[in-house]
C-alpha cells in the first residue's frame, strides 16, 4: 500500500501519508491512542508497511481530490525559503548529481522512505526528511502530518511515478 501515498483519506477527508494512516488505524479502528510522529514505534510500523511494498512501482494519487495537493506541493518545490534563500527545486533540479558537505544531491525522488540514515543514527521518514532539508536552508520547518508536508510528499511521490519502491 505504500507505493499509493499519500492519499485522500475518506476518514478524515483530506490527504494523508502512510504514517497518518496508521494513526488513523489505530486510534479509529483499534481505539487506541495515536502514536507520536517519529517514535520508534511509528517509524517502524511505517517501514514494515512500505517494506511489503518494495520492488512495487510507485503509484502516486490518481484522485482528482489530490490535484490541489499536488499543485501546492509543486509550488511549495519551486518556492525559495529560508536565511539562505534556496528552495528544493534549486538542489534537487539544478544540482543534483552534484556534492554538498560530501554527499551526493539526490533528484529527490523518495523511492526509500522511510530509510536509516547515519547522520539520524536511526530509521527515519520522508516527512522527517522534509524538515532536516528545511532546517538545513535555515527555514522553520512545517510541523508533522501538516498539510505542507502532505503537499510537498505528494509532489515528490509524483515526481517518482513508476519507479519502485525501495524500502529497505
Amino acid at each position: 500500500v505504500a507505493a499509493g501515498y499519500p492519499r485522500f483519506d475518506n476518514e478524515v477527508k483530506r490527504p494523508i501519508n502512510l504514517a497518518t494512516r496508521i494513526n488513523v488505524c489505530r486510534t479509529q479502528h483499534q481505539r487506541a491512542s495515536a502514536f507520536t510522529q517519529e517514535t520508534n514505534d511509528l517509524v517502524s510500523l511505517e517501514t514494515y508497511v512500505a517494506h511489503q511494498s518494495r520492488g512495487q512501482p510507485i503509484a502516486p494519487w490518481r484522485d482528482p481530490r489530490m490535484s490541489q495537493s499536488f499543485i501546492n506541493g509543486e509550488k511549495r518545490f519551486k518556492t525559495r525559503i529560508g536565511q539562505l534563500d534556496l528552495s528544493c527545486a534549486e538542489c534537487h533540479d539544478k544540482q543534483s548529481g552534484k556534492h554538498l558537505a560530501g554527499n551526493i544531491i539526490p533528484q529527490a525522488h523518495p523511492t526509500a522512505y522511510p530509510l536509516y540514515r547515519l547522520e539520524w543514527q536511526s530509521v527515519g521518514s520522508l516527512s522527517r526528511r522534509i524538515r532536516n532539508c528545511m532546517s538545513g536552508v535555515r527555514a522553520e520547518p512545517f510541523a508533522y502530518d501538516s498539510a505542507e508536508i502532505i503537499e510537498l510528499e505528494t509532489y515528490l511521490m509524483s515526481r517518482a511515478a513508476g519507479m519502485m519502491v525501495e524500502t529497505p
